[in-house]
């Protein structure tokens, strides 16, 4: 191939994109806004439930949220977060808070969020053989932007805490992975 006939083929990708994207954008410029429905008809709620359990360790969090759908594009919302962790004969930790999220749906089926945490973690350690008995209360802040497939009210995808920091996050990993349920 030449670089003549290249430069033509190239040419005509980019007439194809262009056609493709300005049909979108034509689509998009569509779209009208209903200022005739009510706020509560926008609002959505969900969150999540945790448990885990395992031999002398129990993780329990509830996460309600609730979430304002400005267009079929773009939600935002906010929720609280309280959990409970225990390690027999290691520590006990209640976590509670709140966060704010973005929500952004370019398509329908593929959802970006980016979500402000805010968490007070409130720990006791007990005494055992490699350290004393002692408390620790900190506040925990998480900046999380994600991407997920959403099918109907249900995403399921993977975030990441770009403040992570392995010394002072609640978390052992700043990648998670989420199911997000809004009704």
């Amino acid at each position: 191939m030449n670089k003549i006939q290249f430069s033509i083929d190239c040419r005509y990708f980019f007439v194809i994109l262009a056609v493709l994207f300005s049909s979108y954008s034509i689509a998009q410029q569509k779209y009208v806004i209903d200022n005739s429905n009510h706020f509560w008809d926008k609002v959505q709620f969900g969150g999540g439930l945790g448990l885990g359990f395992g031999s002398g360790y129990t993780n329990i969090s509830v996460m309600p949220s609730a979430i304002y759908n400005v267009n079929e594009i773009v939600a935002v919302g906010a929720g609280l977060q309280f959990g409970y962790l225990y390690q027999k004969n290691y520590y006990e930790s209640f976590v509670w808070g709140g966060s704010l999220i973005g929500l952004v749906n370019p398509i329908p089926e593929i959802q970006l969020s980016a979500e402000l945490e805010q968490v007070r973690v409130d720990t006791d350690y007990e005494e055992n053989y490699y350290h004393p008995g002692f408390s620790d209360s900190y506040w925990n802040t998480a900046l999380y932007l994600g991407a997920g497939y959403r099918t109907k009210n249900v995403t399921i995808g993977a975030r990441y805490d770009v403040l992570y920091d392995p010394n002072k996050s609640l978390y052992g990993s700043g990648f998670m992975p989420f199911v997000r349920v809004y009704f």
